[in-house]
């Protein structure tokens, strides 16, 4: 890594702990006020979180939208008294006693937040310093750090309240949990809340609803998505897309089934590594009739599975074991080498209820994978070239505001598998795979795969948000697994290298993005309806059909409008569906041969051509253009 980016990385890094001890002394602040509003309130714990913090209360009175402003104005008195944050370290007798007695997160004596308070101080492990944090008559058991006094905490916002149980535990007490955020400035908290209007604008649940990109049914199930038509369009013109981008990089598509053999996951390590994102898996049916008979609890059912000692079926949650089976199906040479497998291939994975969230985090996801088995001297240039997959898709989508992350082995971690040699050898090929791309990029002690070290790339979509998406693995951890081999040059069997891509990461979470980063209003290429004629009258109607084959036969997603709508009325409803080109047909545009265009973002482009509009719609959406060409 260069010395700039190793020095913007300590940079940011310093950043985000500077804005980390803020948050998390403006959640101090927070409970402060609570306890000063409620006395009654029982006070958890309050830690910084991505974009805020939060504080989990216990309180009769429930917390709304409507106690934010006096639970601000509490805050503010708090942060004019400018309170010195003053650490103190204790014993555990002391912490103990303190907890008891109330002195603690403004407790009564032997009440639940005192119960709170014993259980923080029996997570902390014995030898370890103890500190508790006083801002004015607040204090509370706390590791730190903060900030140096509550006046610092002047640009902050309560955001939302939600329930929350203790320590997500479901057999403990509901809390209610309140979020803030705190920022350095008043600008920069300005610039966050306009950030999160704009999302809200963006939100791609709200618009795919509205453009019918997609559904989610209660009957289908929760996090399983149905592409509608317009959705399938979109969809089907990404894969065209990266089909096209594969075809040049003579990669081979394959087809692999939706379930497998338990054996096969056993081997690969996702079963039971994974088990508690993985759906149930389905025994053979003997041997189900003998456990039901024997009267087996789902606990020894699933142990079996687990040991081995009963088949059984599931649901495909990776790609990759089926690809390993279809190369080691047929004998290689190092001629052969490298082989490319693609596949748009559906998986399955169990994610909470309350965590799934429209297209974005869902439960089962169509990947645009592939796998590439090469030999040791050829993984870089192959690395090389996934990358270059990458940076070619955010290219054509203008997504070019994204930077690099390496995801590392922890050594003193028994989550990984393979040899420490294996390893070295996979990081360091990622390493020069990301300097040789020219990319800030960082590393990530510890967010490897269990089988290899990755790559992410970290998109920013039009308003400044983070999404990881391309994904590109070195692994030679499972080709030692299934014992895959090729004949060298010296007529010996070798073991090939393996890399995992997936550029787009899921076809549903990528849609998802698209919407919120285009608002819907898609380029011309991905668009689902990409051209819509507009008669004005009944009387050149024949023209508008005509215009519309035209189109049609350059592969053009073309609409005709044949109701009895005013033209004003059907430009507006055009521009609702945000269909980028509309093409109006009168008397005087039939006669001429020519027609009037209109475009969703850049308004009336004037009179040209037929020929000449056909030409250029289908040019832009051949050449991918994120724009009009002018």
């Amino acid at each position: 890594m260069s010395e700039h980016k190793e020095r913007k990385t300590l940079d940011e890094r310093n950043q985000a702990s500077d804005l980390e001890r803020l948050r998390h002394s403006c959640a101090h602040v927070l409970a402060q006020a609570i306890s000063h509003i409620w006395p009654e309130a029982q006070l958890a714990a309050g830690p910084s979180v991505d974009n805020g913090f939060y504080y989990d209360v216990e309180l009769d009175h429930r917390i709304s939208t409507e106690d934010f402003e006096m639970i601000e104005a509490e805050m503010k008195k708090i942060v004019k008294a400018n309170y010195p944050f003053e650490r103190q370290t204790v014993t555990r007798e002391e912490a103990m006693r303190m907890a008891m007695s109330g002195e603690l997160g403004s407790c009564g004596p032997r009440d639940v937040c005192s119960q709170f308070k014993l259980d923080l101080l029996n997570d902390i492990p014995e030898g370890e310093e103890i500190s508790l944090y006083r801002n004015g008559d607040f204090v509370d058991l706390c590791a730190g750090p903060h900030v140096g006094r509550t006046g610092n905490c002047k640009a902050f916002k309560i955001m939302s309240v939600a329930s929350a149980f203790y320590k997500g535990d479901k057999s403990r007490p509901m809390l209610q949990r309140v979020y803030g955020t705190c920022f350095p400035n008043r600008t920069q908290l300005d610039e966050h809340l306009q950030r999160l209007e704009e999302a809200k604008r963006r939100d791609h649940r709200r618009i795919g609803r509205e453009m019918g990109i997609f559904a989610i049914d209660e009957a289908v199930g929760q996090g399983l998505i149905l592409w509608k038509p317009k959705g399938a369009l979109i969809r089907r013109s990404l894969q065209d897309f990266i089909t096209e981008e594969l075809d040049k990089l003579e990669y081979s598509q394959v087809y692999t089934p939706n379930i497998g053999k338990l054996d096969l996951y056993r081997t690969s390590g996702h079963f039971p590594y994974y088990k508690d994102s993985q759906y149930a898996p389905i025994p053979e049916r003997d041997m189900m009739q003998k456990l039901c008979e024997e009267g087996a609890s789902c606990a020894e059912l699933f142990n079996g599975l687990s040991d081995g000692t009963l088949e059984g079926y599931m649901l495909k949650p990776m790609n990759c074991p089926h690809h390993i089976k279809i190369y080691a199906s047929d004998a290689h040479s190092y001629r052969d080498l490298p082989v490319r497998l693609a596949e748009f291939g559906t998986v399955y994975r169990w994610e909470q209820s309350g965590e799934l969230g429209g297209m974005t985090r869902v439960r089962g996801f169509t990947q645009d994978d592939a796998h590439i088995f090469c030999t040791p001297d050829q993984l870089a240039h192959e690395i090389q070239q996934c990358l270059g997959i990458v940076k070619t898709i955010f290219s054509t989508l203008n997504m070019t505001d994204y930077r690099v992350r390496i995801s590392l082995r922890d050594p003193d971690s028994t989550k990984y598998v393979g040899s420490p040699e294996n390893w070295d050898k996979a990081e360091e090929a990622l390493r020069e795979a990301a300097k040789w791309l020219g990319a800030s990029y960082t590393e990530e002690p510890g967010e490897a795969a269990f089988y290899g070290p990755k790559i992410d790339f970290i998109v920013k979509d039009a308003i400044g948000r983070e999404w990881q998406l391309g994904t590109v693995q070195v692994d030679y951890n499972l080709p030692e697994r299934f014992d895959l081999t090729y004949t060298g040059s010296d007529n010996k069997p070798h073991r090939p290298v393996m890399v995992h891509r997936a550029p787009f990461g899921s076809m549903e979470r990528f849609t998802g993005l698209l919407i919120e980063h285009f608002e819907g209003k898609f380029p011309t290429w991905l668009a689902p309806e990409q051209v819509r004629i507009l008669p004005i009258s009944e009387k050149v109607l024949e023209n508008a059909i005509s215009l519309k084959k035209q189109l049609a036969t350059e592969g053009v997603r073309v609409s005709l409008d044949e109701s009895p709508d005013k033209i004003g009325a059907k430009i507006r409803n055009a521009q609702l569906d945000k269909v980028p080109y509309m093409a109006v047909i009168g008397h005087r545009e039939a006669e001429e041969g020519t027609v009037s265009v209109r475009h969703r973002d850049a308004g009336d482009l004037g009179c040209c051509p037929t020929v000449e509009f056909v030409d250029k719609v289908a040019s832009e959406v051949k050449n991918r253009l994120i724009k009009p060409a002018n």
